[in-house]
């Protein structure tokens, strides 16, 4: 087939076929266990390596109106949002030295976003500010996240290099005591939960990793007092390293180039290849995206969630390969709202996902000149089964002579590490640096880990209730509001999605107040909630229990189908809260019996 090719039935068959065979060289039987935290053996992840210092201080013993929990895009617009609520006492507490979130503790060669900056970036507006590039690196979002925490002035009651170890309900004041793994003991109102699905770094759980003699580093905690160099590469301590990563995700994408570059031979470790798309980047001008207009940056964001949630739109102003290959994400997202014969759109679909991946393999052939590494570079997959990539020097990087890819399909991922190396089909390759670009246990924060226990009224733990009846509200148990991908809407562009989250918890609070009463659904109200995200839950089980293993789908394992996110899309969602900010809240609303202190 040819990129631009139709398929017919007969090449789909055999399409079906190949994705089937090469999904089963990679799924194996302990699922997402494969994986394990980096707290036990790896002591370079308790270190924080951006702070410059000691860190010691005073325990706080007092009373906010709202804690924050988390200083990412999500806990930095809660505290924007509820100041422009009129809250003042805000403490947002955050595990890493500065706000940032995943963006302060990612700063890997080549760490950039791939959603353009103009929209990623929230409150542009507000802030007067226009991204420098389309697609922003990780140090001109950290910049930004910065600087919406001091236009809204929440640096002076942040605690910084500090988590959360309890949350604690007190009947009497009807107050929620929030500890900390410094001594504090906090008094707040209400509690925000913000703490990301991009928090907890995994590692692969190879044996033997523990007995690694060379170095080794998660991409998450860049050593460059070991590599040298700065995110835009020069890493001269690697000039005479052999160099192993492990993950070809979309951090691996970004980073395999600056280490071809700059070690002395580069190992890449590969279970499954990345669909890896045109990136174009380039510096932008105000005058590129219409910065001169009032608004701007609202509707820009706009018109791309309208796009890639497959929203009519007449024109497409960020126009990039998410907004063109939109269609495709039907089965990432809940999102689209289909009628007619399914039949014929799953054909359709179907014919149209084939024409679109058989394009991003053929730009493999185009660019790697080895053929046998071009063939293990191609992804052999439907789409939407894994986050799309893009970049314009990953495949060149394969064309170098100190670069060697290792495809470990057929071994089920790497079998085993030594003291000097890593072992591959019975041969051990010998490596001074081990970096793993594994990403994160996705949606896994401290609550839903059970590492931060809550316990709510009577002493009730939040996992045991979720546990037996799953999550069942947006808010409550009662004034802890969630943030995050439970029971909320989808979108590529997930700082759009925490932002109107963030909106709609600042109006709760104000709700709140201004009735005296606590965020606390009724068991009627969360029983209508749950039924009206059963009713039109997308039917995607199947799609992705034939998808090649990855964290969309629990390592192969399947996504199974539930009411766990809104099923119309995110541009119906936000027009939901937003409706129902403009009425009334006391559905979710219960009266304060108890006189704060």
């Amino acid at each position: 087939m040819t990129p631009r090719h139709k398929p017919n039935h007969k090449e789909l068959a055999a399409l079906r076929r190949r994705y089937h065979v090469e999904r089963e060289r990679r799924v194996r039987p302990d699922g997402s266990s494969q994986y394990q935290g980096t707290e036990a053996e790896f002591g370079y992840y308790a270190a924080d390596p951006y702070i410059k210092g000691p860190t010691k201080r005073e325990a706080f013993h007092d009373t906010v109106e709202v804690a924050v929990i988390g200083g990412g895009f999500g806990g930095i617009l809660a505290g924007a949002r509820l100041r422009q609520q009129g809250v003042e006492r805000v403490r947002i507490i955050e595990k890493g030295g500065d706000f940032g979130g995943t963006w302060y503790w990612n700063r890997y060669p080549g760490v950039h976003c791939d959603i353009e900056s103009h929209v990623y970036l929230p409150m542009l507006d507000e802030t007067g500010y226009v991204p420098e590039w389309k697609y922003a690196p990780g140090q001109e979002i950290r910049r930004h996240a910065m600087r919406i925490a001091r236009k809204f002035n929440l640096y002076p009651d942040a605690l910084f290099s500090t988590s959360v170890t309890s949350l604690t309900w007190d009947e009497a004041s009807e107050t929620w005591a929030v500890a900390t793994d410094r001594g504090d003991m906090i008094r707040a109102a209400y509690v925000i939960n913000a703490t990301g699905t991009l928090t907890n770094p995994k590692l692969p759980g190879i044996p033997g990793v523990e007995d690694f003699k060379g170095h080794t580093f998660h991409t998450s905690r860049w050593d460059y007092a070991y590599t040298g160099g700065t995110p835009e590469g020069g890493m001269i301590g690697l000039a005479d390293k052999r160099v192993g990563v492990v993950g070809t995700g979309a951090t691996g994408v970004q980073v395999i180039p600056k280490l071809a570059q700059d070690a002395a031979h580069l190992y890449v470790f590969q279970r499954t290849p990345s669909t890896v798309d045109v990136r174009a980047n380039r510096r932008t001008t105000a005058r590129d995206v219409g910065a001169d207009r009032s608004g701007w940056a609202h509707e820009r964001r706009e018109n791309y969630l309208r796009i890639v949630s497959g929203e009519p739109e007449e024109q497409d102003l960020v126009a990039d390969q998410w907004t063109a290959s939109a269609g495709l994400l039907e089965k990432l997202l809940p999102s689209f709202r289909r009628h007619g014969d399914r039949k014929a759109f799953e054909a359709a679909y179907e014919a149209a996902d084939a024409a679109k991946m058989n394009e991003l393999r053929s730009r493999v052939e185009q660019t790697v000149t080895a053929p046998d590494t071009a063939e293990k570079l191609k992804p052999w997959y439907r789409y939407a089964c894994k986050r799309p990539t893009f970049s314009d020097t990953y495949y060149a990087a394969f064309n170098r002579d100190n670069v060697t890819l290792i495809d470990t399909a057929d071994t089920h991922g790497i079998e085993r590490i030594t003291e000097r190396g890593v072992v591959v089909d019975n041969n051990i390759l010998e490596i001074d640096c081990l970096i793993f670009a594994t990403g994160f246990f996705v949606g896994s924060s401290g609550i839903h880990s059970g590492k931060l226990p809550v316990h709510g009224r009577s002493g009730t733990q939040l996992l045991h209730t979720w546990a037996q009846h799953g999550p069942r509200t947006l808010h409550g148990f009662p004034n802890l509001i969630q943030m995050g991908s439970f029971q909320n809407a989808s979108s590529v562009n997930f700082t759009h999605i925490l932002d109107e989250q963030a909106t709609h918890a600042a109006a709760l609070v104000a709700a709140a107040e201004a009735a005296n009463a606590l965020v606390e659904p009724s068991p009627d109200t969360e029983d209508a909630w749950i039924a009206l995200l059963a009713k039109d839950a997308p039917d995607h089980e199947w799609f992705h229990a034939e998808c090649t293993p990855g964290y969309y789908n629990r390592e192969g394992l399947g996504r199974p189908n539930g009411p766990t996110a809104y099923p119309h899309g995110a541009v119906a969602f936000h027009q939901l809260l937003a409706d129902w900010r403009k009425g009334s809240m006391d559905e979710v609303l219960r009266p304060r019996t108890a006189t704060r202190p």
